[in-house]
């Protein structure tokens, strides 16, 4: 056993000051939170125990004389004195026990949606897997027929107050209780199927209405709707993050739809009407004699719905023109007669002109 006059570093006739700046100096080298080495913390244990002997008049007394039938080395543990300086509520200050219902936990799905589920908003009935609460003993993690018994060691408090003696005096000090672990009560009787948690894992249905006019990267909050607390506590909240997939035909310009129609050399030149398929049914469209590629023609309120607000965008279809590439004889002499009818200017640059059509450029790429 190491001597108490080694470990502080004094001589055996220090005076009671000198004992404790010795003990002070050495505290602040070893305190954990400045040495976090195992071997500083096994040390001041030691300085720690050394001052609480020799700090104490009859107690050195004892130690000076040796060691005497029933002598402990001071009555005061190493636990006790960290917890004096260093951690504990001091005071007789009591927080009461804590409670086993927690909150559950936030959960986030991603969902995957169709451009027209965008429209008019969609409806999914999603399998998650989380923590419900456990149907055996309805989150009270007890066997059915049992229930929490009060703590015999701390009585229900949840912690356990102790007085030491530090240089201030005596200080009263509390600390959680182990037994029940900070709760006040003991579960004698845990619920096999839960192993006393009050929840499990297993997969339920949640319906979700997905509203119109979401867009990627959105995320929908379902209060209420995430894992299932311990002990019955409150569920946490589902996030939902939206991705729309993408559509071959149509595209998205915040809430108007873009399109391409492609249009014959004559149908431009003499107009024509036609009908297409849009995402919410069939769309008459007219095209003017004469129409041009990159024309847009709108439609109203035929795009996706306002997701705060009423009404819908706009259908926006843009005219890409094309010219016939293979020609037989009879198709080329009467393009070219109508070249020598309709003179026009020869090919040359003209002012660049930024449309409205532009937004569809890459379509038309």
């Amino acid at each position: 056993m190491a001597d108490h006059y080694e470990v502080l570093g004094v001589a055996r006739d220090a005076s009671p000051d000198e004992i404790k700046k010795a003990y002070r100096r050495l505290a602040r080298e070893l305190h954990p939170d400045v040495n976090p080495s195992p071997e500083a913390a096994e040390r001041f244990k030691l300085v720690t125990h050394a001052y609480d002997v020799l700090s104490d008049p009859q107690q050195r007394q004892q130690y000076d004389l040796g060691p005497q039938p029933g002598f402990d080395g001071g009555g005061f543990g190493f636990g006790d004195i960290f917890e004096t300086f260093f951690g504990g509520a001091s005071g007789g200050a009591q927080r009461g026990p804590r409670s086993r219902r927690e909150r559950g936990q936030d959960a986030l799905l991603r969902v995957e949606v169709d451009l027209d589920e965008v429209i008019f908003g969609a409806h999914r009935d999603l399998e998650v897997d989380t923590a419900v609460v456990c149907e055996t003993c309805g989150g009270s993690c007890c066997q059915p027929g049992t229930a929490p018994v009060t703590c015999d060691i701390c009585h229900g408090t949840g912690s356990i107050q102790r007085t030491v003696r530090s240089l201030l005096g005596n200080v009263m000090t509390s600390s959680p209780c182990g037994t029940c672990r900070g709760y006040g009560t003991v579960i004698a009787t845990p619920c096999v199927t839960c192993q006393g948690q009050g929840r499990v894992r297993a997969r339920r249905t949640v319906p979700v209405d997905i509203p119109a006019g979401v867009d990627t990267g959105l995320r929908l909050q379902m209060p209420g709707s995430g894992e299932a607390g311990p002990a019955g506590g409150p569920n946490g909240d589902l996030y939902l993050e939206i991705k729309v997939r993408h559509h071959d035909v149509f595209s998205r310009d915040g809430d108007d739809l873009l399109c391409t129609l492609t249009v014959s050399m004559a149908d431009a030149v003499l107009g024509a009407h036609t009908k297409v398929k849009a995402l919410d049914g069939d769309i008459d469209l007219e095209l003017k004699p004469g129409v041009q590629s990159a024309d847009v023609i709108t439609v109203k309120g035929r795009g996706i719905t306002h997701l705060r607000g009423t009404g819908r965008g706009d259908l926006r279809v843009g005219v890409q023109v094309v010219t016939p590439t293979k020609l037989d004889r009879k198709e080329r002499d009467l393009i070219e007669q109508f070249a020598k009818h309709h003179k026009t200017e020869e090919p040359s640059l003209a002012r660049f002109q930024q449309g409205l059509f532009a937004k569809l450029r890459d379509r038309f790429l």
